[in-house]
């Protein structure tokens, strides 16, 4: 991984009503760190079917509601309507 990813915000976009949030997050951080998916950990320890609430009952927009977690090297925040950042942390 290049230095120039630390400290650097990468926009993701997540389809709250398409494939499990927390297997698109994973293919996310497999293709920014070019490795396969068995050699990350599981992010089921990490999020536990938070992510599955935020999307399948989401509250009221006007909520704003995010969910916010650490993830093999990565601060990620994830926002009700599938808006996505990646930062990578030391």
């Amino acid at each position: 991984m290049t230095d120039q990813l630390e400290n650097e915000i990468i926009h993701r976009e997540l389809d709250p009503g398409g494939n499990n949030p927390a297997i698109q997050i994973v293919e996310t951080i497999m293709r920014l760190e070019e490795v396969d998916s068995t050699e990350l950990p599981t992010i089921y320890d990490c999020v536990d079917g938070m992510l599955d609430e935020l999307f399948s009952n989401p509250p009221s927009p006007s909520a704003q509601m995010e969910l916010q977690f650490s993830y093999h090297s990565y601060r990620i925040t994830i926002e009700q309507n599938g808006n996505a950042r990646f930062v990578k942390i030391k």
